[in-house]
């Protein structure tokens, strides 16, 4: 579990109560990442818990999650990751370890004006609803850390169907960073 709770936090996608959304297919390495993106973040994690975030380029168009507790600096999750941006949303998407599915995580960000970097996690409740209405299709992905579910929808729906205002509330807010001005 350190090791997940680590790729959790490298990509601030926080599991509510083991849930998780996740995808055949992960974000195409075309796109460069927003300005301000890259950098040193701060935050404190659901369990009260001071993280760092390291957001570096590692290639053309891929990137690289470092994040680690305060308190225990060395130990350090590098995470690979792919951002796009499709209509006025910016997304993330992360490699799931093996034994929680190999599978990739999306996540939509935004920048703010007040310099943070806001993440967020997509709804299993809401997911599985477009699922049952046939919008996405998918199907009940088991893991050791609870119910989740698997959409195998090529990406061009999934977008189709996340950047339609109406379904906004897909979303919500998951953790959010403040740009780190010194190393600790």
């Amino acid at each position: 579990m350190k090791a997940w709770r680590a790729v959790v936090l490298a990509v601030s996608l926080l599991l509510l109560s083991g849930c998780l959304v996740s995808f055949k297919a992960p974000l195409p390495d075309s796109e460069a990442a927003p300005k301000g993106l890259l950098g040193q973040w701060t935050s404190t994690n659901a369990w009260g818990e001071p993280l760092n975030l390291e957001l570096t380029e590692v290639g053309k168009h891929r990137y690289q999650a470092i994040s680690y507790f305060r308190a225990k600096p060395q130990e350090r999750e590098a995470i690979p990751l792919t951002v796009s941006r499709h209509g006025s949303r910016w997304y993330l998407s992360a490699k799931v370890p093996a034994r929680y599915g190999g599978h990739f995580l999306i996540a939509g960000f935004e920048l703010t004006d007040k310099h943070e970097l806001v993440v967020y996690n997509l709804d299993l409740e809401q997911i599985n609803q477009a699922i049952g209405q046939k919008i996405l299709s998918g199907q009940p992905n088991q893991s050791g850390e609870g119910d989740g579910v698997l959409v195998d929808s090529d990406m061009d729906k999934v977008f189709s169907y996340l950047d339609n205002p109406a379904n906004s509330d897909v979303f919500s807010e998951a953790v959010r960073y403040q740009r780190l001005t010194q190393p600790q």
